[in-house]
């Protein structure tokens, strides 16, 4: 099965980098969930959670003030201005 390479940042820092299966996001036109292979994509982020699934089933969640997303060839990046890391967890779903 193929990953997405998912990468977020924020202004000041890199704050997460790794393999996943999944990621949902809201945008301004609504939530967007990303799976290997989706189309090229480019969306504006509402303030709320990004969550993040790895390939093991580990979940990953922030906060993001807004900020951009992108797809293209299995590659996500998420960019916001700030991105609450203190509530970064981990869970198995």
């Amino acid at each position: 099965m193929s990953s997405l390479k998912v990468e977020m940042v924020a202004a000041d820092r890199k704050v997460w980098e790794g393999e996943a299966r999944f990621v949902r996001a809201r945008s301004i036109a609504g939530e967007l969930g990303i799976m290997p292979g989706h189309s090229p994509l480019l969306g504006v982020l509402v303030e709320g959670d990004v969550s993040i699934e790895s390939a093991d089933g580990e979940r990953r969640t922030v906060t993001v003030d807004g900020g951009f997303l992108s797809v293209d060839s299995n590659v996500v990046t998420i960019v916001a201005e700030h991105v609450d890391a203190s509530s970064l967890q981990s869970s198995r779903s």
